[in-house]
């Protein structure tokens, strides 16, 4: 959301205040914007009014930026840095743009990277810059587009495409199922169980699907199934890991499913983007290539 006009000053007056306040010279920043350095002056003059606050000491013939103007020329200058950049990515490439995707971790490593080459073929011009989000966040605050989120579909102000529920198996090293041979579901509470912090009740709710009483017991906590996955494979416990996840373990033996059957998580994968981004043409494109994908 913009704020409100009064604090948008004019861009002339921003771009006037970062050439002076870079070269630290008016004649310098006249000369380079094809202006007078009257005409410099009075626009710097015009942002000092708007902003409340001098931005440059003046000492004789010589300007100074203030410490409130130096962190302010350097948020401008980033401002318009990116204004700048926008642009010429916009006549560079008029029919593709950018999408900022926030992923999970795990989802975005094992899911969706591997078929990222798919989607570029089929939206040529279109880059998705990824970066990991693992809780939900305000979008006014940051500079998604668009994130792939695990859960409900509760993000405030936002919509969202289901793509996917999440099954998950049980899984261990096959030495530790050597040591400790499970012949039946109930002989995991046998073995250390390894939980994942964003799914505390995981354990709980795979075990009444076997109609096996259990409480949480002891056991290591991870913050990722990247890390827990990695220590199933080393022999440190059972570990409960969606079955995109573990595919290539599964193929090369260094995890094997320990016994029952998949369980679908409370929760699923969801496209979610904020209202005002709903037309921007690149997240159109990956949202109806998710749909593709993700359809039974």
């Amino acid at each position: 959301m913009l704020a409100p006009r009064r604090y948008l000053p004019s861009i002339h007056w921003l771009s006037a205040f970062e050439a002076v306040a870079r070269t630290g010279s008016v004649s310098q920043a006249a000369d380079e914007l094809s202006l007078t350095q009257s005409a410099v002056s009075r626009q710097i003059q015009h942002l000092e009014t708007q902003v409340g606050t001098p931005l440059f000491a003046r000492e004789k013939k010589r300007l100074r930026l203030t410490p409130a103007g130096q962190d302010y020329a350097r948020e401008v200058r980033g401002a318009l840095t990116k204004i700048a950049n926008a642009t010429l990515n916009l006549r560079a490439n008029p029919g593709g743009g950018t999408l900022e995707l926030a992923i999970l971790p795990a989802f975005g490593t094992h899911w969706l990277a591997p078929r990222l080459a798919n989607f570029m073929t089929q939206s040529p011009g279109v880059t998705v810059n990824l970066s990991t989000r693992v809780v939900p966040f305000d979008f006014d605050q940051e500079r998604f587009h668009a994130a792939i989120h695990f859960g409900t579909n509760d993000w405030p102000a936002t919509d969202a495409l289901k793509l996917m529920d999440e099954r998950v198996v049980p899984v261990v090293s096959p030495a530790l199922l050597e040591k400790h041979p499970v012949n039946h579901p109930k002989d995991l509470l046998n073995l250390p169980l390894l939980h994942l912090e964003t799914r505390p009740k995981a354990w709980t709710r795979w075990m009444a699907e076997h109609d096996i009483p259990y409480q949480r017991s002891e056991g290591m906590v991870f913050d990722q199934f990247a890390t827990m996955a990695r220590a199933a494979v080393h022999g440190v416990g059972a570990a409960l890991l969606p079955d995109y996840l573990i595919e290539r373990d599964l193929a090369d033996g260094q995890l094997v499913v320990a016994t029952g059957t998949p369980v679908t998580s409370i929760g699923a994968y969801y496209l979610v983007w904020p209202n005002d981004t709903a037309s921007h043409p690149p997240l159109i494109a990956l949202r109806d290539w998710l749909q593709r994908e993700c359809a039974p």
